[in-house]
C-alpha cells in the first residue's frame, strides 16, 4: 500500500482502526496526528469513539489556531504542538495505552530492545518523560523536551507512550514494536530471566547481511503460482491480525512445482500484502524490481535439502519468543495437538541464521519440523502453506499454554507411554 497516496485523514483512520482494533488503545484513549505541507496538523477529535471514527470525525488544527471539522481536536492536541514544534523533522505522532507498555510506565520503567535483533534499530533510543496532568501544557513540555533530545519514542510517567516519525506508517511501525519488546519482556520475566543480546552480536548481524540477488523478469505466471500467491497473503494477513506477524517482520514461502518458490518482500507491511507484492525466486536470482526477505538463501537451502517440506515461516509470536530469550525449553509434551505438530523443538545458537545457513538447515527432519534461535526468531516448516501455518499457531499457544500454567502448579508433560502411543496413532 502505497501511504504516501491517502489524504491525512484517510491514514489517521487507518493506523487508529489497526490500534483500537488489536487492543492498543479503549474508545476514549490515544490519539494520532500528522503535519501537512502547509503546516496544518490532522489529529483525531475529542470524545468520539475510536472504535467508530469516519474521516469526516478528523479534525484540522491550521496554523492560526482555528479548527476545521465538527469535533474539537483532542485533549492532548498541545503535546502534538509542541512535539513538531521541536521536531521540525517529525510528520506524525502516535500516542496510545496499550496494557504492556501501561505496565512498564507504571512502574517507570523502559522496555528493553536488545532481546531481537532489529527491535533496537527500529525504535531507536527511548526516553522516559515525567507526570503530569494529561492535556495541560506542562505535560506537553515534558514531552517535548524528550523529543527535543532526538528521541522518537518517548514513555510517559503513569500514562502510555507518545511514538513520533517521519509518517505515520514510521510512528506506528516504531509504536508497534515498542509494544511487542513490552509484551516479549513481560511474557520472558514470567519464566525466567532474559538474555540480552551483545554488541557483537549486533554486530553479527549487520555482517550478515546477503548479497543482492540477480534479478529476472518473469514470464507469465501459472495456475499453481497464482493460487500460492493468494493463499500466502490470505495466511500472511491471519498471521498479523493473530499478532504471530508484525508489520515489518514474519517471512513466508512456498515451493513451486519446478523448484523456484515465492516469499514474502522485505520490509513491506504484513498488514496490506497483495500477490503481486511476493517475490518469485529463482536459483540465486529474484523478480526483477523486488527485494526479497533477507532470509532468502536460509529458504532456499531448506528447499533444497528437504524434499518433504514445501513450505517455510520465519516469525518471531510472543509467547514461543519469550522462550527463545530465556534458557527455558519449549516443550511439546502439552497436549495430544502439540505433540502431534511440534515433535522435537530444539533451540538453535543466535548465530545459527547468520553464520551456519547449511547445518540450520540440515535440521528440519521429519522428526524436527520446528525450532528456537536462541534471541532471533521460530522457524517453522510444512507440507503446505496450511501445515505450516497451523504448525506456527499450535506453538505460539501452547507457549501461551505454557506461560499462564506456570501459576497454577507444577507442569504434568504426557509420558514416555502415551508418546509412543502417539505415535503409532498419527504414524508419525
Amino acid at each position: 500500500m502505497r501511504y504516501e497516496f491517502l489524504h491525512p485523514a484517510d491514514q489517521i483512520l487507518l493506523m487508529m482502526d489497526r490500534i483500537y482494533g488489536y487492543g492498543m488503545t479503549t474508545t476514549s484513549g490515544g490519539n494520532l496526528s500528522i503535519l501537512d505541507e502547509n503546516n496544518q496538523i490532522w489529529i483525531t477529535p475529542a470524545g468520539v469513539d475510536k472504535g467508530a471514527l469516519t474521516r469526516n470525525d478528523i479534525v484540522c488544527v491550521k496554523p492560526d489556531g482555528s479548527v476545521v471539522g465538527p469535533h474539537r481536536p483532542s485533549s492532548e492536541f498541545p503535546f502534538h504542538r509542541l512535539i513538531y514544534d521541536a521536531r521540525p523533522d517529525l510528520r506524525a505522532v502516535v500516542h496510545a495505552h496499550p496494557p504492556a507498555l501501561v505496565s512498564f510506565s507504571i512502574v517507570r520503567r523502559i522496555p528493553d530492545t536488545r532481546l531481537l535483533p532489529n527491535e533496537r534499530q527500529i525504535c531507536g533510543e527511548i526516553g522516559m518523560a515525567e507526570y503530569a496532568l494529561p492535556g495541560s501544557r506542562e505535560l506537553g513540555e515534558n514531552i517535548a523536551a524528550v523529543f527535543k533530545r532526538g528521541i522518537d519514542s518517548v514513555m510517559l510517567e503513569n500514562h502510555g507512550v507518545v511514538v513520533g516519525g517521519t509518517d505515520l506508517f514510521k510512528a506506528f511501525q516504531r509504536f508497534e514494536t515498542l509494544d511487542f519488546c513490552a509484551r516479549l519482556e513481560i511474557n520472558a520475566r514470567r519464566i525466567g530471566n532474559p538474555a540480552l543480546l551483545s554488541d557483537e552480536q549486533f554486530r553479527t548481524v549487520a555482517d550478515g547481511d546477503e548479497p543482492a540477488p540477480g534479478a529476472f523478469v518473469p514470464g507469465a505466471y501459472g495456475t499453481e503460482e497464482l493460487a500460492i500467491r493468494r493463499d500466502m497473503c490470505a495466511l500472511i494477513k491471519r498471521a498479523y491480525d493473530q499478532r504471530l506477524f508484525t508489520s515489518t517482520q514474519g517471512t513466508f514461502s512456498h515451493r513451486l512445482a519446478d523448484g523456484a518458490f515465492v516469499i514474502t518482500p522485505y520490509g513491506a507491511d504484513r498488514k496490506y500484502l497483495e500477490p503481486e507484492d511476493l517475490v518469485r525466486i529463482e536459483g540465486e536470482a529474484a523478480e526483477a524490481g523486488k527485494t526479497p526477505s533477507r532470509s532468502v538463501r536460509l529458504h532456499r537451502r531448506v528447499y533444497e535439502l528437504h524434499p518433504h517440506i514445501d513450505s517455510v515461516i520465519i516469525a518471531h509470536p510472543p509467547n514461543a519468543m519469550a522462550f527463545a530469550v530465556t534458557d527455558r525449553a519449549l516443550d511439546s509434551r502439552t497436549i495430544p495437538e502439540s505433540y502431534i505438530l511440534m515433535r522435537r523443538t530444539p533451540k538453535l545458537p543466535f548465530d545459527a541464521v547468520y553464520r551456519d545457513t547449511e547445518g540450520t538447515a540440515a535440521c528440519f527432519t521429519k522428526d524436527t519440523p520446528i525450532a528456537l534461535v536462541e534471541n532471533n526468531c521460530v522457524i517453522v516448516t510444512g507440507q503446505n502453506l496450511l501445515n505450516a501455518f497451523d504448525r506456527l499457531e499450535v506453538a505460539e499457544y501452547s507457549a501461551k499454554a505454557l506461560l499462564s500454567a506456570g501459576c497454577l502448579g507444577e507442569i504434568a508433560h504426557i509420558g514416555p507411554a502415551q508418546i509412543r502411543e502417539l505415535e503409532v496413532a498419527f504414524k508419525l
